[in-house]
């Protein structure tokens, strides 16, 4: 039997993970060589979460995915651990899991236990096996000639390591792929060109391999004598009328969720869950080892599984707290990540300034902080910081920081790429994107929300406007699914406004947040492509829906080897969007053409977008933050 939890959305512990992993066992004996490759809380019912009394828990459900390889079969499993039952155990025939970590890490074993792919290796230059790395890539739905396409493939690509510490992205072996089967761990298909020399220079970034480094940085201290403004008990948090609960989920990685403003005296609902809930980084260049490169790192690689350990000086600066994650193997054995989220503030300028120089000597100024909530994801070549900042003014942000070694292909000596940039001599970074897909189930002072698209337009010279100067908020309601696919428009400053219409401020007008929206690039590839179906969400900057339970996911719940599902799918279902409970799908993301300096290690790229209070509260909520030290002083005029 398990225990009442701080918060109906804490994440499964340890013990609650190793029951369930027995209930399935015990109740499946008959499927005697199973893995798990999702194992996650079971949502609560919403309604339930809102009127959550720890007094009287809610019962806490595991949800399992579970995959038979010698099947070839993949099942979904919930166990109410309160009751420590299976209550549900479905098949669903034709769907592969996500990707699993083993599989990925048995991938060096079974290549080099081929001799088929041995002597591909030595054919392209490779003549030594013991410091070659295989990177895996999923497939989607590109066929491969000779290859069942019902089989469960992953295609694998090799690079040259000199040692163990050496960056293999620097030797990148050309036109060589293995098709790997998964169940038979056997390689399906060697799938080569002609051979072409290993680019010559070394791509290490460690002190030892730059050359002198800078000897004139001196020392930031951040010191907060007595400790931080914030509190954490369990997995949630209050800082400065803020309250959320944050964790990692094996497939969304960075979870907030249950956010929720105190003002005077009254807690306001404001973000009831947000998550990535799809992220697709789609390669451009149409070469035979790279055409296929387009990876779901949510759907197809468990984004929560790659979350690393944090630590002081290094990823977070200043009066630190932390929050571990317990994640599962697919054996089903639990293990902390320690340190998985890092809490701290940080100061950020000016909040707000004003000098009246007509009566007063002293200006009144106010300095911002704002609570950082953070993680850091490692996928392959790439890490990706996902961190979300709550502010004194009522803003909640999102910023994603991209960063790592871009993705390599070797180039013939002398060749120009026609879709990437040389980075080093005869070594390509192919172009690519980053779009990620922000889940926001929002939850303005309740769940009757009406999302309002606003553009700034100017309006043409007539009676009403004879000096043309007029400026207007134009408003469009987003009444039904059916015209709930949105793009951003910079010209006229597009925003979404999540009102509530039940609600009113002293002026009459419906309590709102708005959306700012990060204006970049969709989807590049073209509509009629296999990426386009299977990543229909990376076409449009916003999606709005009716919420539903069962729709978390932009590309689907299993985008592995399947052909295109979610959110195209579910606003066919046209419902009506008008005061009722919305969810809001923001995709944003980045064009990334390379440079020479993002080799050998890439400075971090940023993308985002923030949501900001209109009209949420009757004047400036943060009027009553103190000055600062020193305010009155000559120094502050």
């Amino acid at each position: 039997m398990t225990t009442a939890t701080p918060h109906p959305y804490d994440p499964l512990t340890a013990k609650e993970t190793e029951q369930a992993v027995a209930v399935v066992r015990a109740a499946r004996p008959e499927r005697t060589v199973i893995r798990f490759p999702l194992i996650r809380l079971d949502l609560p019912d919403k309604g339930r979460v809102r009127a959550y009394d720890p007094a009287r828990p809610i019962p806490r459900v595991a949800f399992l995915v579970v995959y038979d390889p010698e099947a070839g079969a993949m099942f979904e499993a919930r166990v109410d651990l309160t009751d420590d039952r299976l209550v549900s155990w479905d098949h669903l025939p034709g769907r592969q899991p996500p990707i699993m970590i083993e599989e990925l890490m048995a991938l060096d074993e079974i290549v080099k236990g081929d001799p088929a792919a041995v002597e591909a290796l030595v054919r392209h230059g490779v003549d030594d096996l013991s410091q070659v790395q295989f990177d895996p890539w999923s497939t989607g739905t590109l066929p491969v000639e000779g290859v069942d396409a019902r089989r469960r493939v992953i295609r694998a690509t090799a690079y040259v390591r000199r040692f163990p510490e050496d960056n293999g992205y620097a030797r990148p072996v050309g036109n060589l792929v293995f098709v790997v089967d998964c169940d038979t761990r056997t390689v399906a298909a060697v799938l080569e060109g002609e051979p072409l020399p290993l680019p010559p220079e070394s791509g290490n970034y460690d002190p030892a391999s730059v050359g002198p480094l800078r000897d004139d940085l001196r020392p930031i201290e951040i010191t907060q004598p007595d400790g931080p403004s914030f509190t954490v008990s369990g997995n949630v948090i209050e800082w400065q009328r803020w309250r959320l609960h944050a964790h990692i989920d094996v497939v969304e990685g960075l979870v907030i969720s249950d956010v929720s403003y105190e003002d005077d005296g009254r807690r306001r609902p404001i973000l009831h869950r947000a998550g990535i809930s799809e992220m697709v980084v789609p390669y451009g260049d149409t070469s035979d080892d790279f055409y296929f490169r387009n990876v779901f790192d949510a759907g197809e690689y468990s984004l929560g599984k790659t979350v690393g350990s944090l630590s002081l000086g290094c990823d977070c600066l200043g009066e630190i707290r932390y929050l571990d994650a317990v994640l599962a193997d697919e054996s089903g054995t639990p293990h902390t990540v320690t340190n998985a989220i890092c809490l701290h503030e940080e100061d950020y300028g000016i909040l707000w300034k004003h000098w009246d120089f007509r009566y007063v000597e002293q200006a009144e100024v106010r300095r911002s902080r704002r609570l950082v909530v953070s993680s850091i994801h490692t996928i392959g070549n790439y890490e990706y910081g996902f961190f979300w900042y709550f502010y004194l003014d009522g803003t909640i942000q999102f910023e994603a920081k991209l960063t790592g070694i871009v993705q390599t292909r070797t180039v013939a000596p002398g060749v120009k790429p026609a879709h990437g940039t040389l980075v080093a001599p005869q070594l390509d970074a192919p172009n690519h994107q980053h779009l990620f897909n922000m889940r926001l189930d929002m939850e303005v002072d309740g769940t009757r929300n009406t999302v309002v698209e606003v553009d700034a337009v100017g309006l043409p010279m007539g009676p009403d406007n004879p000096y043309g100067n007029a400026i207007v908020a134009r408003g469009t309601e987003i009444t039904n699914e059916r015209d709930g696919r949105r793009m951003c428009d910079p010209l006229t400053a597009r925003t979404w406004k999540i009102t509530n219409p039940g609600v009113r401020n002293r002026f009459g007008e419906p309590v709102a947040y708005k959306l700012v929206p990060f204006v970049g690039p969709t989807l590049l590839a073209a509509p009629e492509s296999d990426l386009a179906r299977r990543a229909e969400f990376a076409r449009a900057h916003l999606w709005v829906t009716r919420y539903s339970p069962d729709e978390l996911h932009a590309a689907g719940d299993y985008p592995n080897q399947h052909p295109g599902d979610g959110i195209g799918t579910w606003i066919r279902q046209e419902r009506d969007l008008v005061d009722t409970d919305v969810v809001l799908w923001h995709t944003f993301g980045t064009s990334h053409l390379p440079r020479p300096e993002d080799w050998p290690i890439m400075p971090c790229d940023y993308v985002g977008f923030a949501l900001k209070p209109v009209g949420f509260f009757d004047r400036n909520p943060s009027l009553d933050v103190p000055p600062p030290p020193g305010h009155g002083a000559a120094h502050c005029h």
